[in-house]
C-alpha cells in the first residue's frame, strides 16, 4: 500500500487536481506523519497532528457539505436585511420595476448567490490547503526519511536537512522552519521530559508561525466570501430589476452627477450589499472558527480555551521558547483572552494557536485516526471514501 510520508507520496498528493481527493489525502498524510513523529518523540501532538485535524475541518469547506443552504437560510433570517430588501423593493417599484415586491425580493437574493459565495470559500481554503502541505508537508517528509532515524545527534547531518530552507521571515522565507525542525531533531536525543516537551512546543509554535503567516490571504479571501464589491452587486442588480430601461439608468447617473449624491434606490441597493457582506463574513467566520478535533475534544477558536496546561508546559524555562511567546501571546501563562475574535486577524489567530499548542499537547486522543479503516483504503486506492468525513 503506497505511503503518504515519503517525499514522493507528498508531492503526488500536492499535484491531486480534485480539490476533495486531494484535501483527504492531505489529512492522512498529516495524521501518518505525525505518528511517525510521535514514535520517536513520545505520544505528544507535534505540528502535523494538529495540522491534520485542521484539514479534516477544511474538508467541509472545500466540500461545501449544504453551507451554501445554510448561508441562504441564514442570511433571509436577519431582520436588517429583510428590511432593506423591502426598501430596495419600494424603490425598485417607483423606478418602473415590474416585478412585484416577491418578485423583486427574489431577485435579490438570487444576485446574492449563496452557492458562489460558498464556492469563492472552498476554492480559497483548498488553495490554502495545498500551499502548506505542498511546502510544510514535504519538509516533514524529508525530515522522517534524513533524520528521523539517526540514533544519535550528528550536526553536520542537521545542517545538510537545513541547508535548501530559505534564509528570511515568512512569507517568503523558511527561517522558522529551519529553527522548528533543528528543535525537533534535538528534541529526539534530549532524556530530560520538560526540556523535551519544551523543545516540541517551541517547534510546533515557530512552523504555526511561518504557516499562518503564509495562509493570511486564503483566510482573508475565505472569509470574505461574499457579495461583489458593492458597485458591481448594485450594477448586476439594477440591469436584472430593470432590464431595457436605459433611460432609467442615465437619468440616475445624470441626477447623480448634477446633485452629487446617489438616487435612493442606489443607496437602499448599497446599504443591502455592505449589510450582507457583513453578515456572510460572520457566517464565515463561525463556520471555519470550529475545529473537528476527535470526540469529546471540543475546541471553539472564538472562544477561551477550556483546557490547562500540562506539568510540563505550565512553568516555562526554555529561553528561546519563552522569548516567541513573549510576541505573540499578550497574556502569558494563561488561557485568558485566547479566543479569537477575527479569524482574519493574524495576531489574534497567533495568540489563539499558541495557546492551543500548549494546551493540548500531551493530549493523547489527538493521536487518533480522522478516518475509519475502510475510508483510509478507499483514499490508498485514489477513491473518495464512503460516510461521514
Amino acid at each position: 500500500m503506497e505511503t503518504f510520508t515519503s517525499v514522493s507520496g507528498v508531492d503526488r498528493i500536492a499535484a491531486l487536481q480534485d480539490p476533495v481527493v486531494r484535501n483527504l489525502q492531505i489529512t492522512q498524510s498529516y495524521h501518518e506523519i505525525s505518528l511517525a513523529m510521535a514514535a520517536r518523540m513520545g505520544a505528544c501532538a507535534n505540528w502535523c497532528t494538529f495540522a491534520a485535524w485542521a484539514s479534516r475541518q477544511a474538508g467541509q469547506t472545500i466540500r461545501r457539505e449544504d453551507l451554501a443552504v445554510a448561508l441562504n437560510h441564514y442570511l433571509q433570517n436577519i431582520p436588517e436585511l429583510t428590511e432593506a430588501v423591502a426598501g430596495i423593493a419600494q424603490f425598485a417599484l417607483a423606478k418602473g420595476a415590474r416585478l412585484g415586491r416577491q418578485g423583486i425580493a427574489r431577485l435579490v437574493w438570487e444576485t446574492v448567490n449563496p452557492a458562489a459565495a460558498m464556492d469563492r470559500a472552498s476554492a480559497a481554503v483548498a488553495r490554502g490547503n495545498r500551499k502548506v502541505f505542498a511546502e510544510i508537508g514535504r519538509e516533514f517528509a524529508r525530515f522522517l526519511d534524513t533524520c528521523l532515524p539517526d540514533s544519535a545527534y550528528n550536526a553536520a547531518h542537521l545542517d545538510g536537512f537545513c541547508a535548501p530552507l530559505k534564509p528570511g521571515d515568512p512569507p517568503n522565507g523558511q527561517r522558522y522552519l529551519r529553527q522548528a525542525f533543528a528543535r525537533y531533531y534535538q528534541a529526539l536525543f534530549e532524556h530530560d521530559p520538560k526540556a523535551k516537551a519544551e523543545l516540541i512546543l517551541l517547534a510546533n509554535i515557530e512552523i504555526g508561525f511561518h504557516e499562518q503567516t503564509r495562509l493570511q490571504p486564503e483566510i482573508a479571501e475565505a472569509l470574505e466570501a461574499s457579495v461583489e464589491a458593492p458597485d458591481v452587486f448594485k450594477r448586476r442588480l439594477l440591469d436584472a430589476l430593470l432590464p431595457n430601461s436605459g433611460w432609467v439608468g442615465s437619468l440616475g447617473g445624470l441626477f447623480t452627477a448634477l446633485t452629487g449624491r446617489p438616487t435612493p434606490l442606489d443607496n437602499a441597493i448599497g446599504h443591502f450589499a455592505v449589510r450582507a457582506r457583513h453578515f456572510i463574513r460572520l457566517f464565515m467566520t463561525k463556520h471555519l472558527m470550529e475545529l473537528g478535533f476527535p470526540a469529546g475534544i471540543a475546541v471553539r477558536l472564538g472562544r477561551d480555551l477550556k483546557t490547562r496546561f500540562p506539568a510540563s508546559l505550565t512553568q516555562l524555562a526554555n529561553a528561546d521558547l519563552i522569548a516567541q511567546l513573549k510576541k505573540i501571546d499578550p497574556t502569558p501563562d494563561s488561557l485568558s483572552e485566547t479566543g479569537a475574535i477575527d479569524w482574519a486577524d493574524l495576531p489574534d489567530r497567533l495568540h489563539f494557536i499558541a495557546d492551543l499548542f500548549r494546551g493540548y499537547q500531551e493530549t493523547a486522543g489527538l493521536l487518533a485516526p480522522p478516518f475509519l479503516p475502510e475510508q483510509v483504503d478507499a483514499l490508498k486506492a485514489g477513491r473518495r471514501p464512503e460516510g461521514a468525513l
